[in-house]
């Protein structure tokens, strides 16, 4: 009895199959070098593609250093996970006087209570440290406690070189980062909308206080936001700056330009930190470019046809692609063909549903991107019912296959309502779930990973030949039914026209028979006698 092969191992032959053939059908050209950095004065910098994860700059990017304030994106990405931003803060007599003295702060005072957002923007673009600390009682119990979610958080990103033991980022000798470490901390937070609007905002307006009765309006500390900075730079989103005489200057900054976006880290800065951050993101947009995987990458993509084994149909690997929506960064000069990549089967947590695989993509040994492997399911800005039935096991598309002739649901129309639907596979037209037309590269991407199974053409090619038997029936029935009414009414006809002579039917019938006997009827053929020829 023929041994079963699993689909993971199945899937990986073929996949691998797919890398071999691919890397040796590849040219060999000389792929461009990879740029030459800019030099900073900073101790620790790093560079880092915050799409694609791939990290274009680094100077000491795992050595240790002291955070300063900019431990507060941390601290801010905690929160906006787990409140609700209409939330009340009260603040206790530990978060307002537990800081150092003359240290960054709102003037806020004990029993103030203000709501998540405001506490949020007072910690973020004032850096005031009594926020930080009712933040996190709020959320934690207690900043000891919190300080234990910001381990974890930060574990959960990759980072490795740091330990955060206050949510402000204050002089503590167990409280450390890396540049890569920070690095990691800004690329998750500025993916969240919200933060990404606190970072960049120019001024926000606090409400009433008890030192402050009129309210207050504070400003970013980022001076690279700023236009009537010196510091200002085009296209910068936000970011955190900090000191301590520990710390030194510290400064995190995201800037975007087309579909790049840029996420630099500068540690234990000397009064140089704006000057370190513009060479790094000068340099980034002027010698990288950010592509995206999904439209290049078709080594993966090209095993998508009928397989079998033992002559048995392996459908659930007839849809294979690339993840959509990941990007990775090259020099401007090099291209896609210059990359080589590997297949790791050890997925993460966080890996989406309906991962077979993780696709690393390196250039000059320079890891620029990454993608998931998908199988089976389309994801829901391109899935149609068709195709997400083409997408299931054996059992289930046979089962599908009988109980939906009849019942097709076309793409973008509910079942029940007849109304767009945006989730369950189903999709709705525009660019992330936004309803509207498909852009052209999603219908593209849509169709390139479309695949219709042989037993489905059997199928249809099944139905057409009913469907043509039918007609053909149909087409003689309708024939018969048409003379038999014509006969019908040369009847009647002939009925009205013996009443208008005066003649009854049965004595027409009669002369009709004395007709026949003597072979002198209307369309009757002369009979032709034995033996007698036709003159020529």
């Amino acid at each position: 009895m023929m041994k079963r092969i699993t689909k993971r191992r199945l899937l990986s032959f073929f996949l691998s199959l797919a890398v071999f053939t691919g890397q040796l059908s590849m040219p060999a050209f000389a792929a461009p070098a990879w740029p030459d950095g800019p030099s900073i004065s900073a101790e620790g910098g790093i560079l880092m593609d915050g799409n694609s994860g791939a990290v274009l700059y680094a100077k000491n990017i795992h050595e240790q250093y002291f955070p300063a304030s900019i431990t507060k994106i941390l601290t801010a990405l905690i929160i906006l996970e787990n409140c609700s931003m209409d939330e009340v803060v009260t603040f206790s007599h530990n978060a307002v006087y537990n800081v150092e003295v003359n240290s960054s702060n709102a003037n806020l005072e004990e029993g103030d209570r203000l709501t998540i957002l405001d506490c949020l923007y007072a910690m973020m673009l004032k850096s005031a440290n009594e926020a930080a600390n009712a933040l996190a009682e709020h959320v934690a119990g207690s900043t000891e406690a919190f300080s234990a979610m910001m381990n974890a958080k930060a574990i959960s990103l990759g980072c490795t070189d740091s330990h955060f033991n206050n949510p402000s980022g204050l002089n503590d000798p167990d409280h450390y980062t890396s540049a890569y470490d920070m690095a990691l901390i800004a690329q998750a937070a500025f993916q969240n909308e919200t933060f990404a609007q606190i970072a960049s905002t120019l001024y926000y307006d606090l409400p009433p206080t008890k030192r402050n009765p009129d309210g207050l309006r504070i400003y970013p500390g980022h001076q690279m936001i700023k236009k009537n900075s010196p510091n200002y730079f085009a296209g910068a989103v936000g970011g955190k700056t900090g000191y301590t005489t520990l710390a030194g200057n510290t400064l995190v900054t995201c800037a975007k330009r087309g579909n790049m976006q840029l996420i630099t880290v500068v540690l234990n800065g000397h009064r140089t930190h704006y000057i370190d951050t513009r060479a790094m993101l000068n340099f980034g947009f002027r010698n990288f470019r950010s592509l995206e995987i999904a439209e290049l990458d078709t080594t993966y993509t090209s095993v998508d046809n009928d397989l079998t084994i033992a002559g048995l149909p392996v459908t659930d690997l007839s849809v294979i692609r690339v993840q959509e929506n990941r990007r990775l960064t090259l020099p401007v000069n090099a291209e896609f063909s210059d990359t080589t990549s590997t297949i790791s089967y050890e997925l993460p947590p966080e890996a989406p549903g309906h991962s077979a695989a993780r696709i690393l993509y390196e250039y000059e040994g320079h890891t620029v991107g990454s993608a998931y492997l998908l199988v089976g399911r389309q994801e829901a800005e391109s899935l149609s019912p068709l195709a997400e039935v083409m997408s299931g096991d054996e059992e289930t598309l046979s089962e599908t296959a009988e109980s939906s002739i009849g019942e097709t649901v076309w793409p973008g129309e509910n079942e029940s309502s007849g109304e767009s639907t945006g989730d369950k596979g189903i999709a709705v037209g525009g660019r992330d779930g936004v309803p509207g037309e498909a852009g052209d590269s999603e219908r593209k991407s849509f169709w390139s990973s479309f695949h219709v199974p042989v037993f489905v053409w059997i199928l249809l090619a099944g139905l057409l030949a009913a469907a043509a038997g039918y007609g053909i029936l149909y087409g003689l029935r309708s024939r018969r039914k048409q003379e038999s009414a014509d006969r019908m009414l040369r009847h009647k006809r002939r009925q009205q026209r013996l009443q208008d002579i005066g003649v009854s039917a049965d004595e027409f019938m009669l002369l009709l028979e004395q007709r026949r006997r003597q072979g002198n009827y209307p369309g009757k053929p002369k009979r032709r006698l034995p033996g007698k020829r036709r003159k020529h």
